[in-house]
């Protein structure tokens, strides 16, 4: 999972949009969008050279960057992120990792005898 997070945010790529209006016609990355066929139609409309028609169709295009540096330096790290990092590793220790000598408060008292089994006297059982 991790290989995947590493390999897109150094990919870079490319995102084409062909608008006809304001309607998002087509949507394409890593090639170009897909007209929708209507200046080939304003072209067989108009049979005079003189005749220039303003074409309704946009095409846009995003460049996402990657990063391209993996490793980050410890000079750019504030004290607001290196307190972050030191609560965040306490925290992990206290509460995941648990105490040393600490003992539950049950371990000194047995559980209480079954004197009648309920499964039996109500004849539930499950199958």
């Amino acid at each position: 999972m991790m290989a995947f997070v590493v390999i897109f945010t150094t990919m870079s790529f490319t995102v084409d949009m062909h608008y006809c209006g304001d309607v998002l016609v087509d949507v394409a990355i890593f090639k170009e969008a897909k007209d929708c066929g209507m200046e080939m139609a304003m072209e067989a409309i108009s049979t005079s050279p003189e005749v220039k028609r303003k074409s309704c169709c946009q095409d846009k295009q995003v460049f996402i960057e990657g990063q391209d540096e993996l490793k980050h330096s410890f000079e750019q790290l504030t004290i607001e992120s290196a307190v972050f990092v030191a609560v965040f590793y306490k925290a992990k220790e206290l509460l995941l990792l648990g105490r040393e000598g600490h003992t539950k408060s049950s371990d000194g008292y047995p559980p209480p005898e079954i004197i009648t089994d309920l499964t039996i006297l109500h004849e539930r059982f499950l199958i």
